[in-house]
């Protein structure tokens, strides 16, 4: 929220002038487009071609996204973060990808969406040790994240019983990226939030750039490097379908940046839940799979959690201090307290 009045673009729509309903309402559309159309693509070269190599396919996407970065206009003298910020956050990102693309060679795209969803309670945890945003939550938030998650758990649960495409190893691998997932949200909006100037095409051509050379490790160790290269040059039509993904994705990803740099990491990681659990259902009605009591079950505590989530105004609290007499001396007080803490976890962070 604190970079509200910091102008701020999404493809060429301004985001700053708008009321906050229409800023949130742009974003996730966005990132609802993107991101179903990338499940989409992600279930038919996994389960559908066979292909489980996500340390290659996440380095393709990579050089698509520094292709379409380039055609919105971004150059590096727009920079305004040094490079040294983005080495930590882009091995975080890059893993993150990594890992999760990986674990659909274990795990079904359902039950990975919905295991990799439970990283809103990690996010907000984490949230209140990452330097420059010691973030506090309302009791009801973590009850709301509760109820997701479990409902996220009973739903991988039935999904288990109903596929063979599940095992223990695919567990470590989600998991690792859930853990990954929890510090990358958080540091992207404690990037945000010291240095406002900071744009989303930045944030993400940063990222990739550093983050593509981490990939050639475990594909070279694992020797997906060569294996993925013979077997999609002896079926080229991937290379599309990967074009298009990334192409999808990226439109996503910048939403997702935007939503954080304005909403903030946990308010983002529960739009997400709810976008997956569409995907989740887009998966079973176009691929035909078995949908149990369970199934229902887990969704119906889904939608309770996001429910809950949207209900209740957070805000009131503050403004019924501000409103006490001389409100103007606290406030200002406040401030020169909170720059203080910034001044101090600068340099922790970057």
């Amino acid at each position: 929220m604190k970079n509200e009045d910091q102008t701020r673009f999404l493809f060429g729509i301004s985001l700053t002038d708008r009321p906050k309903w229409q800023q949130f309402l742009i974003c996730s559309s966005g990132f609802f487009f993107g991101y179903l159309v990338n499940g989409v693509c992600e279930e038919y070269v996994y389960n559908r071609l066979q292909f489980s190599y996500g340390w290659y396919f996440t380095f393709i996407q990579g050089f698509v996204y520094l292709i379409l970065i380039r055609l919105q206009g971004f150059t590096m003298k727009q920079m305004v973060n040094p490079w040294n910020t983005y080495v930590k956050l882009s091995g975080v990102l890059m893993g993150s990808h990594g890992l999760t693309k990986g674990s659909l060679a274990y795990l079904n795209y359902p039950a990975q969406i919905m295991f990799k969803s439970t990283k809103v309670l990690p996010v907000m945890i984490m949230g209140a040790f990452v330097p420059g945003l010691r973030r506090k939550y309302p009791f009801h938030e973590y009850i709301s994240a509760l109820l997701l998650v479990v409902g996220l758990i009973l739903f991988t649960l039935a999904d288990a019983q109903t596929s063979p495409n599940f095992s223990i190893i695919g567990v470590i691998m989600i998991s690792g990226a859930l853990i990954m997932d929890a510090f990358l949200g958080n540091f992207q909006e404690a990037i945000f939030t010291m240095n406002p100037e900071t744009t989303q095409m930045e944030m993400l051509f940063c990222s990739t750039v550093v983050g593509i050379p981490f990939l050639l490790v475990p594909m070279v160790l694992t020797g997906e490097l060569f294996t993925a290269w013979n077997s999609c040059s002896q079926h080229l039509y991937v290379y599309g379908v990967l074009v298009f993904e990334a192409m999808a994705t990226f439109i996503g990803q910048v939403s997702v940046l935007s939503l954080i740099a304005i909403f903030g990491a946990a308010t983002t990681a529960m739009i997400t839940t709810a976008r997956k659990a569409v995907t989740l259902l887009l998966s079973y009605m176009i691929f035909t799979k078995p949908l149990t009591e369970q199934h229902g079950s887990g969704l119906l505590l889904i939608s309770m959690g996001i429910i809950m989530k949207m209900l209740p105004d957070s805000k009131p609290a503050p403004r019924v201090q501000r409103s006490n007499g001389n409100a103007r001396q606290p406030v200002a007080s406040t401030k020169e307290v909170g720059n203080v803490e910034d001044e101090e976890e600068k340099n922790p962070l970057v």
